[in-house]
């Protein structure tokens, strides 16, 4: 009975060292790490209409010493046009984004009206009824700010500085009352250009957000070309300036994430 329970002590003693050989190896606990929301290439697109206007117009021809007066009796101003621009961006974190960008803005129609009267015997009054094109490609750099996300809505504020190329196109100069007038070729003008934006972009998929866009754009200076009288005898003229065109754009636009 002795040895009996010795030889069971040492038995079961052997079986409690041994059984942890035969257990299982520990199952490492699996620690999910939270993917960051920013970061990362993306691409954009939109489409809008412009809504332009302009500080006034000058030639040095308004300042002729034959002109009695010259008055404006409408300075001027353009019919809204499209606009398509793409561009590419990257976001830094969630709440600041950038991106480059090409906008064509096509061509407005613009009129203006103005009343010269002549130095003569009596003076001669007359009026000039101003027509043409204006259309611009815009090339900005833009920084945004994203202001918090609710809902799947993400309202943003921005802004651009770049260049712009202004051409005047179609331009003509109709002296109704006189039956004369004149036109200038077609011209392109670069200028510094700058721009403030708002919107809200809306998440539609995990890489697809809509855009819904404002813009305040100021396009600088654009000019027609020599001005040139219907009458060949008569001598060409300084070309007018448009000063200070700026425009109210409203856009949609798709931003696709690249990540």
């Amino acid at each position: 009975m002795h040895n009996f329970g010795t030889k069971a002590f040492v038995a079961a003693l052997l079986l409690g060292v041994a059984a942890p050989a035969f257990a299982a190896d520990p199952v490492e606990p699996v620690i999910e790490v939270e993917q960051p929301s920013y970061g990362g290439w993306y691409l954009r697109g939109n489409i809008g209409m412009s809504n332009q206007f302009l500080d006034r117009l000058e030639s040095e021809a308004f300042q002729n010493p034959g002109i009695i007066d010259h008055t404006w009796l409408d300075k001027g101003d353009f019919s809204s046009a499209p606009i398509m621009g793409v561009g590419i961006g990257y976001k830094f974190n969630d709440y600041l984004r950038g991106d480059i960008g090409v906008e064509y803005r096509g061509a407005a129609d613009f009129n203006a009206l103005d009343r010269v009267t002549w130095t003569g015997a009596p003076p001669t009054t007359y009026t000039n009824d101003y027509s043409g094109k204006k259309s611009e490609w815009l090339f900005l750099a833009n920084a945004y700010a994203d202001l918090g996300t609710f809902s799947g809505i993400t309202p943003y504020v921005g802004a651009g500085i770049g260049a712009s190329r202004n051409t005047i196109s179609n331009f003509r100069d109709v002296n109704e009352i006189n039956g004369g007038g004149g036109y200038a070729n077609t011209t392109s003008k670069w200028n510094f250009a700058w721009a403030l934006h708002a919107g809200i972009g809306i998440q539609a998929t995990e890489r697809m957000t809509i855009d819904l866009g404002y813009s305040y754009v100021n396009l600088g200076d654009a000019r027609t070309g020599t001005l040139y009288n219907f009458d060949p005898a008569e001598p060409p003229l300084p070309g007018i300036t448009f000063k200070d065109i700026a425009s109210h754009d409203l856009k949609l636009g798709v931003r696709y994430s690249l990540n």
